[in-house]
């Protein structure tokens, strides 16, 4: 009961952000980096299926890959929940073939209705140095994954 209360309070609390715009992409960035205290790097699941530390990538995500999850996400992924919950979080850390972090892009789930055509995603993708690059209802990001969208939009790992 707790559980399912936090989950609603976070959903409305998510939508009232999405409604604001760019403040949302500004707290989703202070909190993956540590802002908060916590550095999803340290304290985050990698995601379950692939393999810990960096693996081969594609485009446009880069050469390698880390994908990292909150705890939301990785018990719906443990559950093959069928669809992440509201307040999901996978965070990738795209590197180039040296090693070299180029971007940080992540998906945000939101609640139902906010953006049916890419699964109600919140994407964002951030530069090293918290530049956004895009945000939001990226179409983009939407139409690509949208090949996963049996997976709820998710390449990395299976949610069935």
């Amino acid at each position: 009961m707790k559980r399912f209360l936090l989950g609603g309070l976070l959903a409305l609390g998510l939508l009232a952000l999405a409604q604001q715009g760019g403040d949302l992409t500004q707290r989703l960035w202070r909190l993956i980096t540590g802002f908060s205290g916590e550095d999803y790097r340290l304290t985050w699941h990698y995601v379950p299926g692939k393999p810990m530390g960096f693996y081969k990538g594609t485009e446009p995500h880069g050469a390698l890959l880390r994908t990292f999850v909150n705890d939301i996400a990785y018990d719906a992924i443990r559950a093959r929940a069928g669809r992440y919950p509201v307040g999901a979080l996978l965070v990738k850390d795209n590197h180039m073939p040296d090693g070299q972090l180029a971007a940080i892009t992540l998906m945000l789930k939101m609640p139902e209705g906010y953006y049916p055509e890419g699964g109600d995603w919140f994407w964002a993708k951030y530069l090293p140095d918290g530049t956004v690059e895009a945000a939001g209802k990226v179409a983009a990001c939407a139409a690509c994954h949208a090949q996963a969208k049996a997976q709820d939009y998710v390449f990395s790992t299976p949610i069935r």
